[in-house]
């Protein structure tokens, strides 16, 4: 049945709103003016509540309100508050700590890979990637080659001073420019790019001589990466039997690294960061995997 006016209330009965539906009337009686006022007064609140307190979103954040307060915030700044002086209990012993008391502390662990895992991102992942892979250039610290020693108080050492960096403990290993120095011919080198490329298995310089490279990395180049071409970390040469190539191992890259020699440089952390975040940072890249 659709729905149809009514004919209207009787001058003497309830009112109604003037429909029927399927014999239902529909009444229209008044509201409890109790009611009125409940409904009334908590649209007053809550426009008040939108004034003085953080309410309306936006498109970067949220309105502040008059009195600027946050019950998140301030569960927040008291979450922050425990976890200083969590932390501070946690980074006193971190400074104190040696390496070898952090690894053997379950808790001391957990806080250091957690503060390394931080601080790599703030301060080394720009040049070694997010996740520590490398990239040319920049050593990848996950797998297991080192050119300064992969245990980890040669990490912490190399964090500590940095390579090349003009500290006075930095690491340093020049890799000599043979071709710009005028010490090899332009033959000489090709010939031990092919040699030490042949070493891992890579095809080298066409028509270069793997056996003329071979004397002439005997004749100078053993002095720093040994007569197996296994490397020495004390020098920070590279072992050059593996398939790891900081700079390339093109025939090409070989070529310009014996020409014109490689001088990376690392920072020294030494007094940019505290004792604490350094040891973390040891731990936390040594834990990547590829630590001795």
């Amino acid at each position: 049945m659709a729905d149809t006016p009514h004919p209207g209330p009787s001058p003497t009965g309830p009112q109604t709103t003037g429909h029927e539906w399927d014999g239902i009337v529909e009444f229209n009686n008044p509201l409890p003016r109790w009611w009125l006022y409940t409904l009334y007064a908590t649209i007053v609140w809550s426009v008040g509540y939108w004034i003085a307190y953080p309410a309306w979103p936006l498109v970067s954040g949220y309105t502040g309100g008059l009195l600027g307060y946050s019950q998140r915030e301030v569960v927040l700044d008291e979450v922050e508050a425990v976890r200083r002086a969590r932390d501070a209990r946690g980074q006193a012993q971190l400074a104190t700590a040696s390496i070898a008391e952090i690894r053997a502390d379950p808790a001391l662990l957990r806080l250091a890979l957690a503060t390394g895992k931080a601080a790599f991102g703030d301060n080394c992942a720009a040049c070694h990637g997010s996740s520590a892979t490398g990239r040319l250039g920049y050593p990848n610290l996950q797998d297991d080659d080192w050119l300064w020693g992969g245990t980890p108080e040669e990490i912490e050492r190399t964090i500590r001073y940095g390579a090349r960096s003009g500290h006075g403990e930095a690491r340093v290993g020049d890799m000599p420019a043979f071709g710009r120095d005028g010490v090899l011919k332009r033959d000489e080198i090709e010939a031990a790019a092919t040699y030490v490329l042949s070493l891992s298995g890579k095809p080298g310089v066409a028509g270069a001589s793997v056996e003329k490279g071979r004397e002439v990395f005997a004749g100078n180049c053993t002095g720093c990466h040994g007569e197996t071409a296994a490397g020495n970390p004390e020098m920070g040469a590279p072992n050059l039997t593996d398939a790891i190539w900081l700079y390339g191992s093109a025939p090409e890259q070989v070529v310009a690294t014996i020409t014109n020699g490689r001088k990376g440089m690392m920072p020294a952390w030494d007094g940019r960061l505290d004792q604490a975040t350094i040891k973390s940072l040891a731990v936390y890249v040594h834990d990547l995997g590829g630590g001795r």
